[in-house]
């Protein structure tokens, strides 16, 4: 059964699986998880693709202002929706949400998938001042910075048609939540210190997917955390960090791997 986050209806259990749950990052909705959260729904996962606090369907509620707050709601959600046993699969803020969950109940999930991960998650002083003074200025760069440069005009129109879909969507995403928004996320990845301590206390598989030409969250970014997994799988990507629309296919086929991998166990 594959569900976005609507108040319409409820994921079906399958107990001999674990529910997919996707994590967007800044500024992103569950839409941006589409290639993958369908295919592996078409292939009899359990999926929830959510909407966190203050973007997208989630509504123009206030959003919340940490990494440990968002992880808190999260886990509040999956007992809610009496989810108990969890595959996270989040995309750079979403990732540290995924981290930052497990640290707290790590007996909850199967795995995390950290895709476009960075530990720390540094975001330089000009794009936050940004977000706060002129957010449609800082929304280019985001949309601009996500997507890897194109190597020859054809592909190149293919990237400036993905740039700018990145571009409309975090518009509409900003103005459909609260003031502020792509700075609230930023800020929050930015804040958040307990990559490095989460990630070492995991006793569960964690699979790494990134982007080989990612310019937000470049692969070496990534080493710490990779450093520190217990059981750490990295699978590189040609991509930017935009990796699920750049090479959906790619990064179905590890994702699938890894799910079913997790199914076993």
């Amino acid at each position: 059964m594959h569900r976005v986050d609507t108040p319409r209806t409820r994921p079906l259990m399958q107990p001999a699986k674990p529910t997919i749950v996707f994590l967007h990052g800044a500024l992103n909705d569950h839409t941006v998880w589409s290639n993958q959260s369908d295919a592996l729904a078409a292939r009899g996962h359990a999926v929830l693709a959510l909407d966190l606090p203050g973007h997208g369907a989630a509504g123009p509620g206030p959003a919340l202002a940490s990494v440990e707050a968002m992880a808190g709601w999260l886990l509040a959600r999956l007992e809610a929706d009496g989810i108990e046993r969890a595959l996270l699969v989040g995309h750079s803020m979403g990732s540290l949400i995924a981290l930052a969950a497990a640290r707290r109940a790590p007996g909850r999930f199967a795995g995390l998938a950290l895709l476009g991960t960075a530990w720390p998650m540094k975001v330089s002083d000009g794009l936050l001042a940004s977000a706060l003074e002129d957010q449609d200025a800082a929304i280019a760069m985001v949309a601009s910075w996500s997507h890897m440069a194109a190597p020859d005009p054809a592909d190149g129109m293919e990237q400036a048609s993905l740039q700018e879909c990145s571009r409309q969507l975090m518009t509409r995403i900003a103005a459909e939540g609260p003031p502020g928004l792509l700075h609230t996320d930023l800020a929050a990845c930015k804040a958040y210190a307990g990559g490095g301590d989460a990630i070492a206390a995991l006793d569960r598989p964690v699979l790494f997917i990134l982007g080989r030409l990612d310019r937000m969250t470049s692969p070496r970014a990534a080493a710490a955390l990779i450093a520190a997994a217990r059981h750490g799988t990295v699978v590189e990507v040609d991509a930017g960090h935009a990796m699920m629309a750049e090479q959906p296919e790619a990064v179905l086929d590890a994702l699938a791997a890894f799910a079913a991998a997790c199914s076993q166990e």
